[in-house]
């Protein structure tokens, strides 16, 4: 099955004939000899279309300050140094910038962030959405059941995850933020303004935090996938609209992707470490590191961005973050060994490239450590779309799918996720996108119950929890004769489910 649009964020956007209209350890140091700091070369190329760079460094803050001094000689400016990650972003117009600074001793790599210049680049991908009808909510108000939200009957990822069974013991605690890492959240929304923590929100998207208020909300005409993906989190249990996850818990919009809707590295390196400064439990990132949906290692540029965001998740989680991720919409099995990549780089003209998934990464979805989440339709089978592949994913949770392969039960009538979008609206949209936020907001719930728990700690009931589901072998999804994928693994762990169904009864009762 063959699908459009923009595979960036990991919503989906699809012809509206499918009814989808909606939208390691560190890489080596890469050079053979490196060169002192002042060996670097005095004059320097500085008419070259202006990048943004990652430097990742050797060593503590000493070896960081004579590589800073390095990077003003190779004419480079540092916008802002991560010390405590040994990450430097740094814009610069020498074309020759990576491979002069890769020389200097202490810098274990570096790399272009984007391949296409600063403020240049554009987007023309569609991530659109069914907004929800007046009569759709009129309907589902009429039908709500006592305790529930007007709009809660049209969401039947709820009860698929136990959410709903959940809430009648507590709806998550106060002293829990998640995370956002997306394209900003709109905190004025009428079921996000009574959990939303502007504390630990920023704009990172120039790589250095922009705490100025209302800087985390997705400006008019930007995407409003960060805002969905909130809701599907947190919407607050008030009355009003819909019901989170963890409607009880709080949430926090980090911005991390441009105007035009790119998310680089700079940006997420920025959004890790400001949600690990600033007290975040739970990260959720519904997107993948643009510009290359694959980041192989053995590149020195592509290899230093895989760097500087492990270095990033892992302090994170050190600090005691649970990192959650998105598989991915293409519908790969990530388990194999070659992958046809014919989007990338996607800021300039692709090319078609065979890599190997082992070693180029979805990055973060597929750094050691992150949670990634494969997305489920309303009968409970994996998602058209989704990614899979034994020992590459983790768990499962609704995401939704086309209502034509997979149609709810009543009251629910559209087989995608229905949640908030900015100005007080709400909406549909599908993707694993809209599956990960439904673990974040179960491990939310499992940091309520066991508020000391390590990060470990909770991802090991996450896993313990979640519902053990076999194979669907065949799946053909679309009922074309036709398998479209093949499931291989056993009933606790394989590649369509990870460990299981997401729990959220099973994580506020044990």
């Amino acid at each position: 099955m063959a699908h459009l649009g923009s595979r960036r964020r990991r919503a989906l956007a699809l012809p509206a004939g499918l009814a989808l209209t909606a939208s390691l350890g560190f890489l080596p140091a890469g050079a053979a000899s490196a060169a002192p700091a002042d060996e670097v070369p005095a004059a320097v190329v500085t008419d070259g279309p202006k990048l943004s760079y990652v430097v990742n460094v050797k060593g503590g803050q000493g070896t960081a300050k004579s590589v800073k001094k390095a990077i003003a000689k190779a004419g480079g400016s540092v916008v802002i140094a991560y010390d405590r990650i040994g990450v430097i972003v740094v814009h610069s117009q020498n074309p020759d910038f990576a491979k002069t600074i890769r020389q200097v001793r202490g810098v274990a790599s570096a790399g272009a962030t984007r391949t296409a210049p600063i403020a240049a680049a554009s987007d023309t991908s569609i991530n659109s959405e069914r907004p929800l009808t007046a009569q759709e909510a009129k309907t589902a108000a009429a039908q709500a059941e006592s305790g529930q939200d007007p709009l809660e009957p049209l969401q039947w990822d709820l009860p698929a995850i136990k959410a709903d069974k959940a809430h009648e013991k507590t709806l998550g605690s106060k002293k829990v933020t998640v995370a956002v890492i997306d394209t900003g959240v709109d905190d004025t929304h009428p079921d996000l303004a009574p959990n939303f923590n502007a504390k630990a929100s920023a704009n990172c998207v120039s790589g250095k935090p922009d705490t100025t208020p209302g800087s985390w909300r997705p400006a008019a005409g930007e995407s409003d996938h960060g805002t969905h993906v909130a809701g599907t989190i947190a919407a607050a249990k008030n009355g009003i609209g819909v019901t989170g996850v963890a409607p009880g818990v709080r949430v926090a919009g980090i911005k991390v992707a441009t105007t035009a809707g790119f998310f680089y590295t700079e940006s997420v390196v920025c959004g890790f470490v400001w949600a690990a400064e600033h007290g975040v439990d739970v990260t959720n990132n519904s997107y993948y590191t643009d510009p290359w949906l694959f980041n192989c290692k053995n590149d020195p540029d592509q290899g230093a961005l895989v760097e500087a965001v492990t270095r990033a998740t892992r302090y994170a989680e050190r600090k005691g973050t649970v990192n959650v991720a998105a598989a991915g919409n293409s519908e790969m099995d990530l388990a194999v060994d070659e992958i046809t990549d014919t989007t990338s780089p996607n800021d300039t003209t692709p090319v078609e490239r065979v890599i190997n998934p082992r070693e180029c990464l979805d990055i973060p979805s597929q750094l050691p450590g992150v949670v990634t989440v494969t997305a489920l339709g309303a009968k409970g089978l994996k998602a058209s779309y989704s990614n899979y592949g034994l020992g590459m994913v983790d768990i499962s949770a609704p995401g939704g799918d086309s209502t034509a392969f997979q149609k709810p039960d009543a009251p629910a009538t559209d087989g995608r996720i229905l949640s908030t979008l900015p100005g007080g609206k709400y909406g549909y949209k599908a993707g694993t996108s809209m599956a990960s936020p439904h673990v974040a907001g179960v491990v939310a719930l499992i940091k309520s119950k066991h508020p000391h728990a390590s990060a470990a700690q909770v991802k090991a009931l996450l896993y313990a929890e979640a519902d053990d589901t076999a194979c669907t072998n065949p799946y053909d999804i679309n009922g074309d004769g036709t398998v479209d994928a093949v499931c291989e693994g056993g009933k606790r762990n394989n590649g369509f489910y990870g460990t299981g169904v997401a729990d959220a009864l099973d994580a506020v009762r044990r």
